[in-house]
């Protein structure tokens, strides 16, 4: 292919025989004059096996850890049409990168940036294609360190996608390894309208689809997961046709149509998802994961004083250095049901604790906010609240945008995909369609 770039060289098109005659004929002189030292200068290859990212995929066969599985014959494939597209791996932290190596499909980019990064948010670049012509990319020479490595393509070569066979990143790894606590999370609210896959209108089989597609550690729901009344046989005919595929690894709470249960508010939730949303025998709860202490509550009931007292003491207890918290109703939110006060005591508790993540429903949209304290002040040690109810039902407009709001989504259903490590913390919104309608910044605990 042509070298045309603005980055160290690459391979040359000197013709094979040569190339392999000049090649043998040097590493027989090496190993003759130095045999002791037989492949010292070699590069390592240091992105296979490694957790990989997209903006979008094709669809769940074409995922990005195909680009880095070490097979030839599998592949990364992005959603078609649809400039710009990325793939990103992470390769641990302090990598040094000294070469990339690309082998696309047929569906290859004509320009695309390969950019590295400390924190996945500020990047640098390593190499610029303005020509490219598919076939293999390999960048030599090169010079980055950072943890994450993406191959950023900005125009297709095709009327098709961007799709590569692997994405061979080689150089040297850090001593520290990633942080032990690293884990990625799925989320989502307001889930199961009653409908099925039989309907191609209906949503919650696409979002438990695009979820367990991420295969994240578990997956948190944010109340409203089976509408209308959440009896224990529509959470059987519908919830369970869907996101009930991975019920096991689910940590739900209630929202407000978890109480309209003629048999009693939280009857049938509680029947179907038993000690799984009552481990501690009441419908809020606390877990662990890694340096994350997770708090699950039940805003049906902030009233009570049982459960405030409750939380007041299991933040007390807690000895993680990072704080979520989830439940459904927002003290802030753009959306038809706006700010919910009745959550404002509860927020006090949390941002008292030095909380740093709070996540919620009950409005049919996605939408974050920058860190606030429970007034609505923004402040560097605020807590970050995200709403997350795009799970299937149906959408809400957003209606009276927020002060510290700072992005808002109605319309694509989806699911948030939290990636957190032992002090950090940012996530994707993925649609169903495979693609990243939003991604926040990377924040540190407090």
């Amino acid at each position: 292919m042509r070298l045309n770039a603005s980055a160290p060289p690459r391979r040359t098109t000197t013709p094979l025989p040569f190339v392999l005659a000049a090649v043998l004929l040097l590493v027989g002189g090496l190993l003759l004059a130095l045999p002791d030292r037989a492949g010292a200068a070699a590069d390592v290859l240091i992105s296979q096996g490694r957790p990989a990212t997209s903006s979008s995929v094709e669809d769940s066969t074409f995922g990005p850890e195909k680009a880095f599985d070490g097979v030839s014959t599998t592949r990364w494939a992005s959603a078609e049409g649809v400039d710009p597209q990325w793939i990103r791996v992470d390769l641990g932290p302090s990598a040094t990168v000294s070469r990339v190596k690309l082998v696309w499909e047929a569906a290859y980019a004509k320009a695309y940036r390969i950019e590295i990064s400390a924190d996945g948010t500020t990047w640098t670049r390593l190499a610029n294609e303005t020509a490219g012509n598919g076939a293999t990319d390999d960048w030599t020479g090169l010079t980055g360190q950072g943890r994450y490595l993406r191959v950023y393509g900005t125009a297709r070569g095709t009327s098709y996608g961007y799709s590569l066979y692997s994405v061979e990143v080689y150089g040297t790894t850090g001593t520290t390894e990633p942080p032990t606590g690293a884990f990625t999370v799925v989320a989502a609210g307001d889930i199961a309208a009653q409908c099925t896959a039989s309907s191609s209108s209906c949503a919650h089989p696409k979002t438990a689809a695009l979820a367990q597609r991420i295969a994240p550690s578990f997956y948190l729901t944010m109340g409203d997961n089976q509408y209308d009344d959440a009896l224990l046989s529509d959470f059987r005919n519908y919830y369970d046709k869907s996101w009930g595929a991975f019920k096991a690894k689910t940590r739900p709470v209630p929202g407000n149509h978890e109480t309209y249960d003629p048999a009693g508010p939280l009857a049938g939730y509680k029947s179907y998802f038993g000690s799984i949303a009552y481990p501690q025998g009441k419908s809020y709860y606390s877990y662990d994961q890694g340096n994350w202490h997770f708090v699950a509550l039940d805003s049906n009931s902030f009233d009570d004083a049982t459960q405030i007292q409750w939380l007041k003491d299991d933040l007390a207890r807690n000895t993680k250095g990072c704080v979520a918290a989830y439940f459904h109703h927002p003290l802030y939110s753009s959306g038809g049901h706006g700010n919910d006060p009745v959550s404002k005591p509860v927020w006090q508790i949390l941002y008292n604790a030095k909380a740093d993540l709070v996540l919620n429903g009950h409005d049919h949209h996605y939408e974050r906010f920058a860190p606030q304290d429970p007034n609505g002040r923004a402040t560097a040690d605020g807590i970050v609240e995200i709403v997350g109810g795009m799970g299937g039902a149906e959408p809400y407009d957003i209606e009276t945008v927020q002060p510290n709001s700072q992005k808002r989504i109605s319309g694509p259903y989806g699911v948030l995909k939290l990636d957190l490590t032992d002090t950090t913390y940012t996530w994707q919104y993925v649609g169903t369609d495979n693609q990243v309608k939003d991604s926040g910044p990377t924040y540190t605990c407090h």
